[in-house]
């Protein structure tokens, strides 16, 4: 393992060069001619240690715990530190009862640094096992433009298989006063193969190519395409502007509303089982087209 502390992320970038868990998986999204995909220094195989109280110096290079703002997740959720560690090259994000409370606490990490178009990204990990989202976005500052690379719910529980068996893969444009909210409704947000994606471990990316086209990737493999102002933004909550922010990185798990609301809340017993409440993440890299040389 590289002793990688105190390096500065310009030369994390060049380490990783040489000694990445996905140097032999090339990046799936098509350039043109002229064009190769370069590694940028935020991607991290998790190659290092950061325990759950008191992150490594490693972890810090890129990552905070924790949301873009001081916002601390929705319905039940709280995102608390003790929730994130990195160990044996995986980062895994869990979920706990908050003591007194019906809250949960549940892990999320957040990028230091924004990243933009043109751009492609892309995780590999495994599902939690519970009735809780496993998320991986993108989100700008002002919370006004998201892209949902994975949002995905993996539970085994009878009665949750529908969305057991279903990524979803989908974005939003959002006016904050007064509150509306975008996002395509076209049945292929739900990506669906008959896959249980709770049990193995899967590529999912995005290649943000401009601010009105974005491709998703499952496991190498093209499955969606948003393109045009009728899919990016047809109601003109950005003014003409798509998808064109700055945004930062965001790796959780979430209790969402919509779902508290339906009962689809993890029991005290389903958080007792710690492995199944585990999103784990192998590795995330992100990568610009430059011109070849």
């Amino acid at each position: 393992m590289l002793k990688l502390a105190f390096l500065p992320l310009s030369l994390l970038a060049s380490l990783s060069l040489f000694a990445a868990d996905w140097d032999d998986i090339p990046v799936p999204a098509t350039l043109p001619s002229g064009q190769t995909w370069q590694l940028l220094p935020l991607s991290d195989d998790f190659n290092y240690s950061a325990a759950a109280e008191g992150k490594s110096d490693e972890f810090k290079q890129r990552w905070h715990e924790g949301y873009i703002n001081a916002w601390t997740g929705p319905s039940w959720t709280e995102w608390h530190p003790s929730q994130s560690a990195v160990s044996d090259g995986v980062l895994k994000l869990t979920a706990k009862r908050k003591p007194g409370s019906w809250d949960i606490y549940m892990g999320s990490i957040t990028s230091k640094q924004s990243v933009h178009y043109p751009l492609f990204l892309e995780i590999r990990a495994k599902l939690s096992n519970s009735v809780l989202a496993s998320d991986f976005w993108l989100l700008s500052e002002d919370s006004t433009q998201e892209i949902d690379v994975l949002e995905a719910y993996g539970g085994d529980r009878p009665g949750h298989e529908w969305f057991a068996e279903r990524l979803h893969l989908s974005h939003h444009v959002f006016v904050r006063e007064p509150f509306q909210d975008y996002q395509p409704k076209s049945d292929d947000t739900w990506y669906h193969t008959g896959t249980k994606w709770r049990d193995d471990y899967h590529r999912i990316g995005v290649y943000w190519r401009d601010p009105w086209h974005l491709e998703y990737y499952v496991d190498g493999k093209l499955v969606k395409t948003s393109s045009g102002k009728e899919v990016i933004d047809p109601l003109d909550y950005t003014k003409g502007t798509g998808l064109s922010k700055p945004m930062r990185v965001i790796i959780n798990m979430e209790d969402q509303q919509w779902r508290t609301e339906q009962g689809l809340t993890p029991t005290d017993e389903e958080l007792a089982e710690r492995e199944k409440v585990t999103y784990s993440i192998d590795w995330v890299r992100f990568y610009k087209p430059v011109d070849s040389k």
